[in-house]
């Protein structure tokens, strides 16, 4: 058996081939790690054939849907998945068959509603249902502290013991653990009864993920990230450094304009020197009358370069396509000690 574990941070992913056929899966595949996932495919020599979420995801990003469509494989999730982009979606007990491999999808709900954990002959990817020394928390979207409870004791921990244990999270560089050892050493598995694990669920009070919301729109229905915006955006437009801006400062404006697309306030107390001011809001409104000459060349520029490249990305798809980004933005120019002006 082909096996690769990739970490991103506390987040755990799978590669799981099988080296027979090279055919392949990706489980629990994280947004940052994309070109990672592919080059490993192609490195193994394998092709893979499913991409697996073990549940919707609400403290990371998934890669899922545009891993799909880089490796032209479909996305697979429980069956009461709500993201619009599982093209297969599992139900209790259904297996998938990776060349001699077979994964068999154990419905666990409880830190989520469509939990599932993959189950093959010696070792099992349990999501964020059962963590090494941990489980799952239940306070977020769909959560259940007595589903999670139905889900551990009726199911999951009745795998033999020796079952290795991979799970979609550890935060201390743990790789993997068993059954056995989380029944004898997991403190929220010490709680058999039923009340009890539910009321110690119930009293974590635990913080909530830093990307909540962002992480749950976008895994819950196929949306995008900002990072995912700002990368698109980023690849669509070339940019120009801060040394190179201010070595043309003060030429002819007409062979490049200065594109300062902050709000008003934030231009009038210090903006580069000749630099004209078009908020990013009225940008799609406004710019045709404010630069009706589409051949010339435009830097645009905010406060730290996001938006600014955000903007750039949009004046190139409405035609101005001699505009560049400026690599940073006025803190870092200002940081710099490049010159400013202001409103005076």
């Amino acid at each position: 058996m082909i096996f690769e574990q990739i970490a991103t941070g506390g987040c755990q992913s799978y590669l799981v081939g099988c080296e027979t056929t090279g055919a392949a899966v990706l489980i629990d595949p994280e947004q940052h790690q994309i070109d990672r996932y592919v080059g490993l495919a192609h490195q193994k020599g394998v092709h893979v054939r499913y991409i697996i979420d073990t549940h919707t995801h609400a403290d990371h990003f998934s890669a899922s849907r545009d891993l799909g469509k880089a490796l032209s494989a479909p996305i697979v999730m429980y069956r009461t998945s709500p993201a619009p982009h599982a093209e297969l979606r599992l139900d209790d007990g259904d297996m998938l068959m990776v060349g001699n491999l077979r994964l068999k999808a154990l419905h666990t709900p409880g830190h989520t509603q469509d939990s599932m954990c993959l189950v093959m002959d010696d070792r099992v990817f349990t999501g964020d249902t059962l963590l090494i020394g941990g489980t799952g928390r239940t306070d977020l979207p769909t959560g259940d502290p007595h589903a999670l409870f139905d889900s551990l004791f009726q199911k999951l921990l009745k795998l033999p013991a020796e079952t290795l244990v991979y799970p979609a999270h550890d935060y201390k560089g743990r790789t993997h653990s068993t059954i056995g050892t989380e029944i004898a050493e997991n403190p929220r598995l010490q709680k058999t009864d039923r009340h009890a694990f539910v009321d110690m669920m119930q009293h974590l009070n635990l913080a909530a993920p830093t990307h909540l919301t962002e992480a749950l729109r976008t895994n819950m229905t196929g949306g995008k990230s900002v990072a995912q915006l700002l990368s698109e955006a980023g690849g669509k437009v070339p940019f120009m450094s801060l040394a190179e801006l201010c070595e043309r400062i003060g030429g002819n404006s007409r062979d490049l304009v200065i594109l300062d697309v902050r709000e008003r306030d934030a231009f009038m107390n210090a903006h580069i020197p000749g630099a004209h001011n078009l908020p990013r809001g009225q940008l799609e409104l406004k710019i045709n009358a404010e630069l009706p000459d589409p051949t010339v060349r435009i830097v645009t520029c905010c406060e730290f370069g996001k938006i600014s490249t955000l903007a750039a990305a949009t004046l190139r798809e409405l035609g101005f396509n001699r505009v560049t980004a400026l690599d940073g933005g006025m803190k870092a120019w200002k940081d710099a000690g490049y010159p400013v002006d202001s409103a005076g």
